[in-house]
């Protein structure tokens, strides 16, 4: 195995487990639905069982959503192994990638739904809750799309 493809597997590792022991670690104190003001009017900590995707889209499409988890991260994976040069930045964003991937799959998989618990208002609109995993991939994809960016603009 590639040394990248084991930095990225050790990661990973270390981003699900975050994930998945916050999820424990709130899911065993707060009830769904319950929320804690944390910023009064900007953060709150709101545990919620989400059935879909982001934005709840395909509410009550488990096997689907599993599917397309596994999906990805198969994808990922052989896409990793056919990198010829993986710098420190790739270590970083595949890893984040993928624990964000894994820690949601195995909410899906385990309970049939993704634990959230991070919510936002910006005046007077709620952003969807979230959670770390959530985080981990969204920020992976920032640094992908930054990257390739960069890389254009060096052409």
């Amino acid at each position: 195995m590639k040394k990248g493809l084991k930095d990225i597997l050790f990661f990973g590792i270390i981003f699900t487990i975050i994930d998945q022991v916050v999820k424990i670690v709130l899911s065993s104190k707060i009830i769904v639905n319950q929320t804690y003001v944390v910023i009064k009017d900007f953060f709150s900590i709101t545990l919620v069982h989400n059935k879909g995707a982001a934005f709840s889209i395909l509410t009550g499409s488990k096997i689907l959503l599993i599917l397309i988890g596994i999906v990805a991260l198969v994808g990922l994976i052989i896409y990793i192994k056919k990198l010829e040069v993986i710098d420190d930045i790739d270590i970083f964003t595949y890893s984040l990638l993928m624990g964000g991937i894994v820690g949601n799959l195995i909410d899906r998989i385990v309970y049939g739904y993704v634990i959230d618990y991070l919510s936002f208002k910006f005046g007077s609109y709620y952003f969807p809750i979230f959670n770390f995993a959530d985080i981990c991939i969204v920020v992976s994809v920032i640094i992908m799309l930054l990257r390739m960016i960069k890389e254009d603009l060096w052409r």
